[in-house]
């Protein structure tokens, strides 16, 4: 019996009948183990995996095909598992767009409505209440990937009222929910061209950790925002200059941040970013396991795929392993 095994410690029974149901249908044995340890020595003989875990690759010589349970993929491309390219590497890229963007809304709020300052304030059992507070209503957005991920937040955040949401991708491709998208090769040109009026209140980075984005907010780009901007990083932390991110909030160039990636991480206990001014950290968080739909959506993706597989048909949600995407 060909076999399948999913690496992971978040299935519910649910997930799991349903997966052993397909796999069943697809002429494979399915097995099931919380994490790597359990896994260890039992997975030799793996065609597929459904994991998040680069390195377990190594252990499973007879693979032909690993589904990711995350996005992003720079973890398993950096095993060096996949660079003989005979073992196909699918993601979940889908599956988290509702989690971050209720996540990058609320990190905003919070921004917004002085929430890091004021929880200071509790916390010394004061009583300030004069603090001036922003609003989504009006605000003009800036969103770095316009994927499934920008698409969602991007609808977010035109409901909540903002006056204009623009996007920045590789292509500049016009994309739902968005008032304009560019090609962020012109992000210096069109942020510096922008009108008082018009000025970046908040800017979303949702992009992939590649060779191609390493970097992309660079301390040039970072002097570029007006002092109002607020930056939210969802997507990677190597997307980031953090020294002159850290530079430019303490010195009150930019109005805040919220960094629910960064590097490295763990985020060291004495690292400058956890005293950073009106800095929020959170431990990469946003689109993890803990919403039951996104664990279905990356679920359904694999489900489908299994089918695909079986039958011989290209897979979705295919990765480009020198591309990095």
């Amino acid at each position: 019996m060909r076999k399948c095994y999913a690496i992971c410690d978040f299935l519910s029974e649910a997930n799991k009948d349903h997966m052993c149901s397909v796999a069943e249908e697809c002429g494979f044995e399915m097995g099931f183990f919380e994490n790597s340890e359990e896994a260890a020595g039992k997975i030799g003989d793996a065609e597929v995996a459904y994991c998040d875990e680069g390195e377990l690759i190594r252990e499973m010589p007879q693979l032909r095909w690993c589904h990711s349970v995350s996005a992003g993929v720079g973890h398993f491309l950096k095993s060096g598992a996949f660079d003989r390219g005979d073992v196909m590497l699918t993601n979940s890229s889908g599956a988290y767009g509702l989690a971050i963007s209720e996540h990058i809304i609320m990190v905003t709020l919070l921004l917004m409505r002085r929430m890091p300052e004021y929880f200071k304030v509790v916390a010394e059992k004061g009583w300030t209440r004069d603090l001036k507070i922003r609003s989504i209503k009006g605000s003009v957005i800036a969103i770095a990937g316009t994927g499934n991920l920008g698409q969602n937040a991007a609808k977010r955040f035109k409901a909540l009222g903002a006056k204009k949401v623009i996007g920045f991708s590789r292509s500049g491709s016009s994309r739902d929910f968005f008032d304009a998208v560019f090609r962020i090769d012109d992000f210096d040109s069109v942020v510096s061209g922008c009108s008082e009026d018009d000025q970046i209140d908040v800017l979303v980075l949702c992009v992939p950790g590649t060779p191609g984005t390493e970097g992309l907010l660079s301390a040039e780009r970072i002097d570029l925002l007006p002092e109002k901007t607020f930056v939210i990083n969802v997507g990677r932390g190597t997307v980031v200059d953090q020294e002159a991110l850290l530079e430019a909030l303490n010195e009150g160039r930019l109005a805040g941040a919220a960094l629910d990636v960064m590097y490295p991480e763990p985020l060291p206990e004495d690292h400058p970013l956890w005293t950073a001014r009106n800095c929020i950290i959170t431990p990469h968080i946003s689109g993890d396991m803990g919403l039951p739909e996104t664990v279905d959506i990356t679920v359904d993706i694999f489900c489908d795929n299994l089918r695909r597989y079986a039958q011989g048909r290209e897979l979705t949600h295919l990765i480009d392993v020198n591309a990095g995407y």
